[in-house]
């Protein structure tokens, strides 16, 4: 689905939000900090245009997608960037290895978000930085409300002019739909290990920008690991199947 999509993403993207992706991805690396000389792994990089405006830093930018397709289109934009296609889920890295890593709305689409949240957990080094972007759901009930119209009204047009494949994005209205919201996604970061975790809201809470830092107290990181031993909550909302 997503490598159908690949060449015409950004710019769908780009219409469907209004013209607010790239807010949302100036307020992402804002928050990530990227420092020269950091190694930062970005998931879900898609194209890599996220990638891209971290690598402006002069980090080094490690681009993770699990579409051969966007990896390609991606490598033909920004053929100094390292792309690797990958399970989110099951990292090709070692502990310990980033000092940020990010994810932009992709969380959602990964079959076992809390796995990918420990992998993502484990390559991070001590005192690293969790950022994840991702749809959420306005809490003021006039915004939920436009929102939905315009998800269920303008979006299916805007799809049906604009993307090469309509039934990609009908599965963005489910994915977000049956996506929780801020404080349980909230808890599934802290339940992964993570510190200092905190969200704000973005255009009203259409979109949700989390943050979390890997302890780097040892005594605390190996509570988690205990923690995280025992049964493993599972996520509580259905996901997509189409």
């Amino acid at each position: 689905m997503f490598d159908d999509v690949a060449r015409g993403y950004d710019r769908t993207n780009d219409l469907l939000s209004l013209g607010n992706a790239p807010l949302w991805r100036i307020a992402t690396v804002r928050a990530i900090d990227p420092q020269p000389g950091e190694r930062i792994l970005d998931i879900a990089a898609g194209t890599g245009t996220s990638s891209a405006a971290l690598a402006k830093s002069g980090a080094t930018v490690v681009a993770v997608d699990f579409s051969p397709g966007m990896i390609a289109e991606g490598r033909r934009r920004h053929p100094h960037l390292e792309f690797v296609e990958a399970d989110a889920e099951r990292l090709p890295f070692g502990d310990d290895e980033f000092d940020a890593v990010t994810i932009s709305f992709g969380l959602r689409n990964i079959a076992d978000p809390i796995v990918a949240l420990g992998e993502m957990y484990r390559v991070l080094k001590p005192g690293g930085r969790l950022v994840i972007c991702e749809f959420s759901h306005p809490s003021n009930p006039l915004m939920r409300l436009g929102y939905d119209g315009w998800m269920k009204l303008g979006m299916p047009l805007v799809t049906k002019l604009a993307s090469s494949n309509p039934d990609a994005y009908r599965y963005l209205l489910e994915s977000i739909e049956q996506w929780p919201d801020q404080q349980t996604l909230a808890q599934w970061i802290r339940g992964a290990g993570f510190a200092r975790v905190a969200y704000r809201n973005l255009t009203g809470g259409v979109v949700a920008l989390h943050r979390g830092r890997k302890p780097v107290d040892p005594a605390v990181r190996a509570s988690a690991a205990r923690r995280r031993g025992g049964t493993r909550p599972r996520p509580s909302t259905p996901r997509p199947t189409s």
